[in-house]
Formats: C-alpha cells, sequence, structure tokens
C-alpha cells in the first residue's frame, strides 16, 4: 500500500502551484474579501485546463480523476484560499450531474461555457422548510403541455445569485420518486431573485423564487424516479467540500507555523514554547490523518466505488480539523490571526461554514452510525397507528 502521490500526481501538483503562485498569490487577501464570485480567476483556470478535470474528453473536460480535483485545490488553496472555490465548482456537484445526466443538447448550451470559465451553475436545493431533511421538498413540477411549470423557492444556494443556470431540486409527485431537477436559466419569466444576505464567510446568498416559471422539455434534467441520481452526486461534491475545508485548515496551519517561527515573546521564539509545540503536534496529526481519508474516499470513487460511509467520514472529519486548525492557528497568532489583513480569519470563517454545507457534520455522523450499525435509522418519529 503506497501512501505517496504518483509521479504524474506529483508533476501536476507542481504544476497547479506554480500557476497559483505566479497568477492567483498577489490578490489572495483581496479576493477573501470579495462577495462575488471571480470570474477573472474561473477564466484563468480555464486557461489552464483546471476546469472539467473529472469531466468526459467527450464532454469538453480532461476525463481525469476526482483525487486529481483534490489535489488541485489543495496546490490552489496553499496560495490563494478563496480561489479554490473554482476548482470546486468547475468539477464537482452540478457540473458533474449536468455532463453524467444532461442531454447532448443541454451540455452544448451550458457546458462549454461552463467549462471556459464563462458561466457558473449553481444547486438549489434547500428549501425553508427542507435543509436537511431534503425530501420534505415542495418546489412542484407541474405539467404544462410538453413541459412544466415550477413554483416554490430555494435558500442558501451557493453561488445562487451570480449562476446562469440553476439545477433545481423539483417535485413532480409524491415520495422520493417523485424529486427530479430541471434546469431553470438566469432571466426566465417567473424566476426572481431576493435581496442578497452576506454569510459569516463574505459570501452572500440571496432566495430564490420560483412564480409559474415555464421549462420547456429541453431544460428537463432528471424526471420523476431521478432523486436517487441526484444525491449520488451530491455525495460525491462532499469530497469536494472535505478537500477545501482540509486544504483552508492547512493554510492556517502553515501561516501560524511561520509565525511561530519568527515572533518572539519573552525574550524567546514561540516555537520554543512546549505548550505551543503540542498545539503544533496535534494539528499536524488531524491534518494527516484528515488527509489520508480524504484520499480513500477519492481514489475508490474514483473506482467507481462511491462509498457514502467514506465520504461521510471524509467529510465530517476534514470539516471539524479544518475548523479546528483554523481556530488554533488564531489563537496562537493572537490579535494578527484575529485581524482582516490576514488569512487565518478568513480560514476559520469559511471552515466553519462546511460544517453546515453539503450537509452537516451530524447529518455525516449519522450516515457512518448507520455503516457502523448495518441498519436505517429513520429521522423521522414513527408513525402512529
Amino acid at each position: 500500500m503506497d501512501f505517496h502521490l504518483t509521479q504524474e500526481q506529483t508533476a501536476f501538483q507542481d504544476t497547479v502551484r506554480k500557476f497559483a503562485k505566479r497568477q492567483l498569490a498577489d490578490k489572495a487577501l483581496q479576493r477573501a474579501h470579495n462577495t462575488t464570485y471571480p470570474m477573472e480567476v474561473a477564466e484563468l483556470m480555464a486557461d489552464q485546463s483546471l476546469l472539467g478535470i473529472t469531466i468526459p474528453e467527450l464532454d469538453g473536460g480532461l476525463g481525469g480523476t476526482l483525487t486529481d480535483a483534490v489535489i488541485a485545490i489543495q496546490a490552489v488553496a496553499e496560495v490563494c484560499p478563496r480561489s479554490a472555490d473554482v476548482i470546486q465548482a468547475g468539477n464537482f456537484g452540478p457540473i458533474r450531474v449536468l455532463a453524467e445526466y444532461g442531454t447532448a443538447d443541454q451540455k452544448r448550451r451550458h457546458l462549454s461555457k461552463l467549462l471556459t470559465g464563462r458561466s457558473v451553475i449553481a444547486v438549489a436545493m434547500t428549501e425553508p422548510d427542507a435543509g436537511s431533511a431534503v425530501t420534505d421538498l415542495r418546489t412542484s413540477a407541474t405539467p404544462d403541455g410538453e413541459g412544466f411549470r415550477i413554483n416554490g423557492s430555494k435558500v442558501f444556494t451557493t453561488h445562487g445569485s451570480v449562476a446562469d443556470v440553476l439545477l433545481t431540486y423539483v417535485r413532480y409527485g409524491p415520495g422520493i420518486d417523485g424529486i427530479g431537477s430541471v434546469l431553470i436559466e438566469r432571466g426566465m419569466d417567473g424566476f426572481t431573485i431576493g435581496k442578497p444576505v452576506r454569510f459569516l464567510s463574505g459570501e452572500e446568498w440571496a432566495q430564490l423564487y420560483f412564480d409559474d416559471v415555464y421549462v420547456g422539455p429541453e431544460n428537463v434534467l432528471l424526471e420523476e424516479n431521478g432523486f436517487r441520481k441526484q444525491i449520488a452526486g451530491f455525495n460525491v461534491e462532499r469530497i469536494g467540500n472535505a478537500a477545501r475545508a482540509l486544504a483552508l485548515g492547512q493554510h492556517a496551519f502553515n501561516i501560524a507555523r511561520d509565525h511561530a517561527l519568527t515572533r518572539k515573546q519573552f525574550g524567546r521564539l514561540l516555537c520554543e514554547f512546549q505548550g505551543l509545540q503540542w498545539k503544533f503536534a496535534d494539528m499536524k496529526i488531524k491534518l494527516d490523518a484528515a488527509e489520508l481519508l480524504l484520499y480513500r474516499a477519492a481514489s475508490n470513487a474514483d473506482k467507481h466505488f462511491s462509498d457514502s460511509a467514506e465520504t461521510s467520514i471524509a467529510k465530517a472529519y476534514c470539516n471539524e480539523t479544518g475548523f479546528s486548525v483554523a481556530s488554533e492557528a488564531m489563537q496562537i497568532m493572537g490579535g494578527a490571526g484575529y485581524s482582516q489583513d490576514n488569512l487565518v480569519e478568513y480560514c476559520f470563517r469559511r471552515t466553519r461554514g462546511w460544517m453546515i454545507a453539503g450537509g452537516s457534520v451530524e447529518v455525516m455522523k449519522n450516515r457512518i452510525a448507520e455503516d457502523v450499525f448495518d441498519r436505517r435509522f429513520p429521522q423521522r418519529p414513527p408513525s402512529t397507528p
């Protein structure tokens, strides 16, 4: 069992790292505090073929692996944490679902723009009354001629206020089998975007409203019985979430380490205090363990063995580790780490959000427990006779 990257993977990592240092380093702090999606970064990454790493070559991608995309996220985040979001958006989540299940026409209309960094796609899933209980969603798709009328609302949609197209979860009928998805494009009649609200991370979200939006057959992605296909893609997306959480924890660790090697108190370097040495040792243990869990999940998913338990373990542990390490890095650096002229506080804020987004840590642990006991644990109360 080899725990090292292959020569090809190491060469790819070095190439991405050099690109990031050359093109992204100068404005890393500025991007961290910009609420808008960094389209200029997306175009730069498209030029380097970093969008569509996981998309098949026939669809315009590289035909690479999830592990390759994880490597890219880590290499970019070493230099510019905010720009790692672009790698996520261009390789995980809705873009993969579109590439896997979209029609030739849907791919022609949307994938080329997404892969060249000229467009953004988002997944509209969460609703005011359907968060972790996603199957409670109420956004309806009612037949109208050859298409459907969409009515409902979505909240907390990452990139939702800037996306050109939304992969929208809808309900065609009752139960899980009645859930599928449609593509709703910006500017469609009846589709409106509410007032922007800022997350703790600095990113903005806005409530999305669908008022009798007509979706023709050309924009139907998955009809009834499509939920399980969608959620399988969402399970893989968690690998990207975990990768960013870990990468930002590592970024904060690196800054704190450099600080401890140069900052003096009481006439001694911080790294010479045993209490801080133990902190750094604990952080290193967590970071290394989290990376092994992440690479196990990505590697097995690459082999068409996307185990939801492995993915849940990786996400839960990477989320907790990223936040824990960023928090410790901030504590070590004191006021400097708490200040917005440093990226540690940004890493702290972002990693906290990923403990909620993409399936909360608690939901991940519920899934892990089901694997431990080899049985389902429904969260709903038992029905009364």
